[in-house]
This record gives C-alpha cells, sequence and structure tokens, in this order.
C-alpha cells in the first residue's frame, strides 16, 4: 500500500467535483432541502400540531401527493435521459416521429404510471396507518389534475435545459422539481414560511393546491379560489415551459442531436 496511489486516488475525484452538478448536488443541495422542508414541518407540529385536526392524514396526504408532481416530473425529463444513457436520441428523431408525438406520449406515460403511484400510496397509507386520504371523495380529484400540470410544466422546464445541454446537467432531472418543494407548502402551511418566502410561494400554483387540500381535510368546503389560482397558474406556466422546450429543441437539434449521446 502506497500513500501516493491513495492520494492520486482522491485528488482524482477532487478534481471532478466543482466540474459536476451532481457531486454539489449530492453534497449540499439535497442536505440542505431535507433540513429545510422537514425542519419547517417539525417546527410546524411543534408549534400547532395539538391544535390542527387530522394532523397525521393532512402530514401523509402532502407525501401521496407530492408524488403526484414528482411522477409527472419525473416522466418527462428522465425518460429523455434514457434516451441519452441508451445513445438513443439520433434513432429516435431520425423517425417520422414528432418532438410533440414523443412529449404527448411522455404526459400520457406519466399519467398511467401517476395512478398506480397514487392507488399504492393510498393503499399504503391505509394498510399502515388506518387513513383514508379519499375520505372526502371526489373533492381530491381536481387538486390532484392541478398537480399533474404542475409536474408537467416542471418536467419540461427540465427536459429543455437537458436536451441542450445534455448529460452534464442530468442532475436538474431530480432538482428542478424538490427546488421548490419548501416553498409549495406541502407538509406545512404557507404562514410558517419567512415574508420572502411567502411571496415565491404565492407565484406557484402548488402551494394554492396544498393549502386548499388542507382546508378539505379539515372537513372545509372546496376552496374554489385557491383551486382556479392553482389552475390559472399551472396554465400559464405550463404554456411558457412549452415554449422553452421546443426553443430548446431546435437549438440543440441544430447544433447537432448526435454531440448529446
Amino acid at each position: 500500500m502506497r500513500l501516493h496511489r491513495i492520494n492520486a486516488v482522491i485528488m482524482r475525484h477532487l478534481y471532478l467535483f466543482p466540474r459536476t452538478l451532481e457531486r454539489w448536488a449530492e453534497t449540499i443541495y439535497w442536505p440542505v432541502i431535507d433540513l429545510v422542508v422537514w425542519g419547517l414541518t417539525s417546527k410546524w407540529v411543534e408549534t400547532a400540531g395539538s391544535k390542527v385536526p387530522q394532523l397525521a392524514l393532512i402530514l401523509l396526504t402532502g407525501v401521496v401527493f407530492w408524488q403526484v408532481v414528482w411522477r409527472a416530473n419525473y416522466e418527462i425529463s428522465v425518460n429523455l435521459l434514457e434516451e441519452f444513457w441508451n445513445q438513443n436520441m439520433v434513432n429516435l428523431f431520425a423517425t417520422p416521429l414528432s418532438v410533440w408525438e414523443w412529449s404527448v406520449g411522455l404526459v400520457v406515460l406519466g399519467l398511467i404510471k401517476n395512478v398506480l403511484t397514487l392507488a399504492i400510496g393510498a393503499g399504503a397509507v391505509w394498510v399502515l396507518y388506518r387513513l383514508n386520504i379519499f375520505a372526502v371523495g371526489w373533492l381530491m380529484l381536481p387538486f390532484l389534475f392541478s398537480l399533474l400540470i404542475s409536474g408537467w410544466f416542471m418536467g419540461f422546464v427540465g427536459a429543455g435545459v437537458i436536451v441542450y445541454y445534455g448529460r452534464k446537467v442530468q442532475s436538474i432531472a431530480w432538482i428542478a422539481g424538490f427546488a421548490l418543494a419548501p416553498f409549495s407548502a406541502v407538509y406545512y402551511p404557507v404562514a410558517i414560511l419567512p415574508g420572502w418566502a411567502q411571496a415565491i410561494a404565492s407565484t406557484l400554483p402548488m402551494t394554492y393546491i396544498f393549502e386548499g387540500m388542507r382546508k378539505v381535510l379539515r372537513g372545509g368546503p372546496m376552496p374554489l379560489q385557491d383551486l382556479m389560482l392553482s389552475f390559472g397558474l399551472n396554465f400559464l406556466y405550463l404554456a411558457l415551459a412549452i415554449v422553452f422546450f421546443a426553443w430548446m429543441f431546435d437549438r440543440s437539434r441544430e447544433r447537432g442531436l448526435g454531440r448529446l449521446d
């Protein structure tokens, strides 16, 4: 065993660290996100837990419903990465397949998988905790559809960045969605956030969805204002995300999709 060879292995990875997004994410991004999200959740539970009815149901519903956003985003951005990993990007678009046919296919695939994910998540909550996240019935369906749109717009933004810059920014597929999680009030109310974070939260459709979801789970009526705000922002962001993706795809194709493989 030689010290200089051990040092060479260490230096080899340290040289890559500042040039690789994955390493920054693993070392800094994910620990910070976890601390922020679960720290705020713990703070809210500690200060208001006994005063909030259906607290366990609210938290578990947030966990399951956030999977809807994550899955919708995942099926667009990560399936694009699958084509890079399999060196299939040029082959795919050398066929008559258009980028919009490909996009619609991934959206439908994500919808199918989301139904399965939601069923498994809701079933697990019932089996493990005897709580029914659909106890309020059809009132949850509009929120779920709005969450799907949120995942789609995040997926198209991430895919737009990836399709131009390639695998060197592939962590965007996972980072993009969770970057908004602390501001989306998934597990805690917006009021727990500092003022500047509440301003950001007010621009996100997911915030109104999760705030409205909590109102319904506490026995309140359907919060139509929250629902309409979420749909309005979602459709706006989805339109902008699609335009962004189309623009980035065209720029990437001009430079040659072969460079991405």
